[in-house]
């Protein structure tokens, strides 16, 4: 079933024909083809295969596919987004591959994973993984290609060896795991045998050219969008933050060599221009970058701009995004309080945030989205108050400009020094606090569901027995009560849901990803967590994590 959704895209890249013995590969994206065709990263790893001609391959969606290989020797997924996990095994299954990596044989493709999801933590997923690939796929693809051809005629357990010397590239069969007890924490996790490293390193490209689209449809989500990546990581190291922390050291795209060329190429075939990455504005060529797209010539072009830095919105910016029919303005302030601020090391003050809003209304811009954080740690009640506090200073500043405040809850992520802290059970109520003090200002306040940042706890900080659970959520849905009540089915076996999101753990505890290796040492996060801390107030000592 080759869907017509394909018949749609103007790619900006020239595949390879296929060698006749091509590896005949299967690449999805765990989710409809309109969600993983926005995906710069799907796309990027995609074109990066089909421009090889020793790779045979085909893509693969929830709603649709090209034409399949009877038997792919490689499947690979890219993961975005934790809940795709159902996803992933309801295709596997569609594929008659079993979906646990013990049940699979010879006669079984080698399933990969990537993407940010299984770089952050693989654990909950790696009995379903044969493969997986940390980190940059500039570097980690390639290698792994050229290593899977070495043994691509040996048995599958030659195979796994054999991979798993390749930087970056973690098997996880290939290791063991033992508990201090059924439901307790981790002991330790060794290498089953002498010849596999005893930790995997995340893998780091480092070069000045960055990603680009390379297709162009007007079935994606953000319909004919071409995304060009601007900066990758973020040099604001907030504390709770994986995109900056995981994704070590900050690089920007070259300006000549990189952005240039690709934003001609792009706005060759549409008008609709995304800059992406986590703090966009911080390039240090951004002011020309904003020059050169308001040349003449680009007039038609529609602008849309990632998360900027609240410093930086001028009144210049404000304009040049006026200009390309953007509407509106997302920047992240975390909190109102300055003590917050200073815990999560959030370099920015109240007078900045007032000012970026007077600038982004002085240059016409009609919205400003301002993103918010509950239940961080060491946060106080009174900190929810100076939110509030803020919010309104802000609309009295700029009168008329539409304000919204997204909020989520802290979730602790893997390699950050707030790994160790668990969520705020307080958080649900602080956010129902700041929906009733906010609305009556007229003030948009969206939440994000606490519901949801519970699970993606229980996934960020999760281990190896999750698998069962995840096996078992599947039949009963994705809401919260379905992962209640399949913990309640595995009690006894498994650790309980607080164990994994409440509590806060030891510093001197195995976590679960001590084996894989990112790009800081955890005697830096320490330090890291450390600092953080010491603004806590007196009587919060004791919510630090222990043996501090």
């Amino acid at each position: 079933m080759t869907s017509s959704v394909f018949a749609a895209e103007r790619l900006l890249f020239t595949p390879a024909i296929p060698d006749t013995d091509a590896i005949p590969t299967i690449f999805a994206f765990p989710n409809e083809y309109t969600v993983g065709i926005t995906s710069l990263g799907y796309q990027v790893v995609w074109a990066t295969l089909a421009m090889r001609s020793d790779v045979q391959v085909s893509r693969l969606f929830t709603d649709t596919h090209e034409q399949l290989p009877r038997k792919p020797e490689l499947l690979g997924f890219s993961v975005s987004w934790e809940l795709d996990y159902v996803n992933i095994l309801n295709l596997l299954e569609s594929l008659e591959i079993p979906i646990r990596t013990n049940a699979r044989d010879d006669n079984h493709p080698i399933v990969f994973g990537g993407g940010p999801v299984l770089t952050a933590n693989p654990e909950p997923f790696a009995d379903f993984f044969d493969v997986i690939l940390l980190g940059d796929g500039e570097i980690l693809l390639g290698n792994f290609i050229e290593a899977y051809k070495q043994v691509r005629n040996a048995d599958r357990q030659t195979q796994l060896k054999a991979l798993a010397q390749v930087p970056g590239i973690y098997v996880p069969s290939l290791y063991e795991v033992e508990y201090l007890a059924l439901d307790g924490a981790v002991k330790s996790i060794q290498p089953i045998s002498p010849d596999i490293p005893a930790v995997v390193q995340k893998q780091t490209y480092r070069g000045n050219v960055l990603s680009a689209s390379t297709v162009v449809t007007e079935k994606a989500a953000w319909e004919n969008i071409y995304m060009v990546e601007v900066v990758r990581s973020c040099p604001e190291m907030c504390r709770f933050c994986l995109a900056s922390y995981l994704t070590l050291p900050f690089r920007t795209a070259s300006f000549e060599d990189s952005l240039i060329p690709a934003i001609e190429k792009g706005l060759s075939v549409t008008n609709r221009l995304g800059l992406l990455g986590a703090s966009v504005t911080q390039h240090p060529e951004f002011e020309a970058l904003l020059d050169y797209i308001s040349q003449p010539k680009y007039d038609d072009v529609r602008l849309s701009i990632a998360s900027v830095r609240t410093n930086t919105v001028t009144v210049q910016l404000a304009q040049t995004l006026a200009k390309r029919d953007t509407k509106s303005l997302t920047i992240a302030v975390e909190s109102g309080s300055e003590k917050l601020r200073q815990i999560i090391n959030k370099k920015l003050h109240n007078d900045e945030i007032i000012q970026a809003a007077v600038n982004a209304k002085a240059g016409g811009l009609s919205s400003l989205k301002l993103y918010g954080m509950v239940g961080i740690p060491g946060e106080q009640p009174e900190d929810v108050d100076a939110t509030v506090a803020m919010m309104r200073e802000v609309k009295k500043a700029a009168p008329g400009l539409r304000l919204t405040l997204g909020c989520s809850t802290f979730v602790p992520k893997a390699h950050t020094p707030f790994q160790w802290f668990g969520v705020n059970s307080q958080a649900e109520k602080r956010l129902q606090f700041l929906q009733k003090k906010l609305k009556p200002q007229g003030i948009e306040f969206r939440p994000e569901s606490y519901n949801w940042s519970i699970i993606q706890a229980l996934l960020s900080r999760g281990d190896r027995r999750l698998s069962q659970l995840l096996e078992l959520t599947r039949d009963f849905g994705d809401s919260l009560g379905s992962y209640k009540r399949a913990f309640k089915q595995l009690k006894g076996q498994i650790p309980d849901l607080d164990f994994y999101v409440h509590a806060n753990w030891s510093t001197d505890q195995v976590l679960p990803w001590n084996h894989l290796q990112g790009p800081l040492p955890q005697s830096t996060l320490l330090k890291h967590l450390a600092d953080a801390t010491s603004h806590f107030d007196s009587t919060q000592k004791e919510l630090q994590p222990l043996n501090q």
